[in-house]
């Protein structure tokens, strides 16, 4: 027996529309999904999958659809499901980015997004919390998210840099020190539930696409590297290197390559880019983005599309009769260049890196990555704060209500452990109201 490629892609696409809540929400409805009402897959096929997904970069949770579609239907089971889970999200992320431009400045939207931008810094510390909790079960990993911290926040160095030195740590602690740099048992134990008979099974046989073939491998990377090369070069030739789109592919190329622990890993990334960097927008523009990108199905990576059509529709802002275009096609670019790498990873390196799972020599750097990770996303809260608290600076007054905003968001996410949908609609309506409420008392 064997799931039909129609009702597959039937789901993946209703998928995409209802995926929201993060990585730990979409994974949660895939495995209610597939593994509880459905039993197209076991439990522990199921977690399997999901463990190597949690070692590669990129977001996980879209690379867990593309794993399971390709085992079902092969490598175009796995492009329709991994497309299908992104695809709403950048629809909807293009027209919210463009409400937000045109009217963003409407005072009644302007007090909905001073509401949400507490929530989102109260999100980003839960989310190095949450991580935290995770990945730092030992001194040495805790001491690794203090030096990263300190790092990017007093010595303002960049992501990669910090990846490649504590991979480097990593590969030496795991020889040197191995029992510092055991990966947890993550999300799978011996107690899981089995729900009856699956499609398939902890024994069905792997299927014959998903066994490693080194002509198979080459085919498929020569494709990928077309794909990624094809676009690059009609950018080049279109644009030139200098120009933005060529920069926003390149940029986001990289960035798909750093993403170690998930989506939340790569935002100081393209926070440094985006902002500090090549000034494609604001600080500010930047938090809203992040506030869009967690109120919208799909991955929360998806914060490049708004970055990438924030990027074409301002350059071409002035002097252009259609910018609502450009800003689609920075869109399409960040988006493109992101995820390219997760179909890589996933149609090419499944077989390959199937052989290697549970290998401490390529387990330890990445759980020395994942330390690294929580300090620099604490240092991306502390940002975030910074600039939503004191919005005039140091010598500015305090935003009070944004304080208190941001506390009431953080007990709902800690202590009641509320969604992120939830969290962002209270917020958004405390933001309304105490901009009713200075209207009457004025």
């Amino acid at each position: 027996m064997s799931i039909p490629l129609g009702e597959a892609v039937k789901f993946w696409a209703k998928l995409g529309f209802i995926s929201f809540g993060g990585p730990a929400g979409q994974i949660a409805v895939l495995h209610q999904e597939l593994v509880e009402k459905r039993r197209w897959i076991s439990e522990r096929r199921f977690l399997h999958a999901l463990n190597y997904c949690m070692l590669l970069p990129g977001p996980e949770a879209q690379q867990l659809v593309t794993y399971i579609g390709w085992l079902m239907h092969r490598s175009w089971g796995g492009i329709l499901a991994g497309t299908l889970f992104v695809l709403p999200s950048l629809v909807i992320l293009i027209a919210l980015s463009w409400i937000y431009l045109n009217y963003g400045q409407v005072p009644l939207i302007a007090a909905i997004f001073f509401g949400i931008k507490p929530a989102v810094v109260a999100i980003v510390i839960h989310a190095a919390i949450r991580i935290g909790k995770r990945t730092l079960h030992n001194q040495v990993l805790k001491w690794i998210a203090l030096v990263s911290f300190l790092a990017i926040f007093i010595l303002n160095l960049s992501f990669p840099i910090i990846v490649v030195i504590t991979a480097a740590i990593g590969f030496w602690g795991g020889k040197r020190y191995p029992e510092y740099f055991q990966q947890t048992g993550g999300h799978g134990n011996a107690n899981d539930k089995h729900y009856g008979k699956a499609i398939i099974d902890d024994h069905t046989p792997t299927p014959a696409h998903a066994l490693f073939s080194m002509q198979r491998t080459l085919r498929h990377s020569a494709i990928a590297f077309s794909c990624w090369l094809l676009p690059m070069g009609a950018l080049l030739a279109i644009f030139g290197w200098s120009t933005l789109y060529p920069q926003l592919a390149w940029f986001f190329t990289k960035a798909a390559l750093l993403t170690f622990g998930g989506a939340y890993a790569v935002l100081p990334y393209v926070y440094q880019g985006a902002v500090d960097h090549f000034h494609w927008l604001s600080a500010n523009q930047m938090i809203d983005g992040l506030a869009l990108g967690e109120t919208t199905p799909g991955p929360l990576i998806m914060v490049v599309a708004f970055v990438g059509y924030l990027a074409g529709y301002i350059q071409h802002l002035i002097g252009s009769g259609s910018p609502f275009w450009f800003g689609v096609l920075g869109a399409c670019v960040a988006t493109w260049f992101t995820f390219l790498p997760s179909f890589f990873f996933i149609l090419v390196g499944g077989p390959l890196i199937e052989s290697t799972h549970g290998k401490l020599s390529f387990t330890a750097p990445l759980t020395a990555i994942t330390a690294a990770v929580v300090g620099v996303v604490a240092n991306l809260g502390l940002f975030f704060a910074y600039h939503v608290f004191l919005p005039r600076g140091i010598g500015g007054s305090i935003s009070w209500i944004s304080i208190v905003i941001c506390v009431f968001a953080g007990l709902a996410l800690l202590k009641f452990q509320k969604g992120v949908i939830t969290v962002i609609a209270g917020s958004a309506l405390a933001g309304l109201l105490s901009y009713l409420a200075a209207m009457l008392l004025a």
